[in-house]
């Protein structure tokens, strides 16, 4: 028996009221933005491979290295999730495919998107903040035909963009139970968010060594990737120059040792949870030339270009150098790495911060 639980009408739960103490380390940190505003320019589209560009599909294999939770929204009682959880009441169960966590492609594309917008001169897309709070030439790009780097690549409203994921799935079925603390709705008008009245940048949420978890007394019972589940699923993309290209190697964790980052995923950032790595990329389905699309639709048999070893190592060696010099700013990769970056040895906040 499961149910869906209705979405409250009222706002998020608020901390309790407290006095702010900013003394107190945070498990976040702002990357800010960049001095310039962005460009726009017209996007290239899908409406047919363009030689000049690159398109192609990536296998991506994904490790959980702090418990992952992506929640479906429906809540079960423990007895309908397995005999280990009989005696548990309620459970807020992970998005599954045949009795499987998994992660929604577009979850995943989400936290790529983050990470892209904030290291390139792009736009504050979807953001909750008041539209007089968002610095000029920064608001969510409308106009189809200007668009800000990152919605070039992911899209925009009314725009389909260059890259997509399918959903990770696993081959391990069997999920576990955490039981996480009650995290509160940050405060919305606390004075680092903000520089002369208006936004001063992008929140991320730092690695830690491992996610709290506060036992079933105290926390909330959630279904669970845990620590080690491997994922996999692909990055398709067309239409891309080498820089864009090399920026994704860049977000995907692939510009080691400069910056070993890794991804956040689903709930429960602020108490560590939601830890992925993505590991070296060993092969890439490439087709870029024009003979590859005639023969792509010239015959019932394809055969796509696979790039591996050194000619793999080569083509993220010249497109992560093409991202750094034309489209990734310094500055504020170098703010990201510093939340992102993992391993490392930090600790997750038991208490209010």
């Amino acid at each position: 028996m499961t149910f869906n639980r209705p979405r409250p009408r009222s706002q998020p739960p608020t901390q309790p009221n407290i006095p702010a103490n900013d003394s107190i380390p945070k498990p976040y940190e702002l990357v800010s933005l960049p001095s310039v505003e962005p460009k726009r320019n017209a996007p290239v589209g899908q409406e047919k491979f363009r030689s000049d560009r690159i398109s192609g599909k990536i296998p991506l294999t994904l490790t959980v290295k702090t418990t992952a939770f992506v929640a479906s929204g429906v809540v079960a009682m423990g007895s309908d999730i397995s005999n280990q959880t009989r005696n548990i009441p309620l459970i807020k169960t992970s998005v599954l495919r045949n009795q499987g966590v998994i992660i929604p492609g577009s979850s995943l594309k989400g936290v790529v998107r983050s990470i892209y917008e904030a290291i390139t001169i792009s736009c504050l897309c979807k953001t909750k903040a008041d539209r007089t709070t968002i610095p000029n030439g920064y608001r969510e790009c409308l106009d189809q035909k200007n668009l800000c780097p990152a919605c070039q690549v992911f899209g925009a409203m009314g725009w389909q963009g260059l890259i997509r994921f399918p959903d990770a799935i696993t081959t391990q079925t069997k999920s576990s139970t955490g039981f996480m603390p009650s995290l509160y709705a940050p405060r919305p008008k606390r004075e680092a968010y903000y520089k002369n009245g208006k936004v001063a940048g992008r929140k991320f949420y730092y690695h830690t060594i491992k996610a709290v978890d506060k036992g079933q007394q105290k926390g909330i019972a959630v279904q669970q990737a845990g620590s080690e589940f491997i994922f996999s699923t692909q990055l398709h993309f067309m239409n891309l120059t080498l820089a864009e290209l090399g920026t994704l190697f860049i977000v995907l964790g692939q510009d080691k040792p400069n910056n070993p980052i890794a991804l956040k995923v689903g709930g429960g950032k602020p108490i560590g949870m939601g830890t992925m790595e993505i590991a070296e990329i060993h092969e890439i389905e490439l087709l870029q030339t024009q003979q590859d699309w005639k023969q792509r639709y010239c015959n019932y048999i394809q055969s796509p270009e696979n790039l591996t070893g050194n000619k793999l190592q080569d083509l993220i060696k010249q497109a992560i150098q093409a991202a750094h010099k034309t489209l990734v700013q310094a500055k504020q990769m170098e703010q990201l790495r510093e939340v992102l970056k993992f391993p490392n040895d930090r600790e997750a906040p038991e208490g209010m911060y």
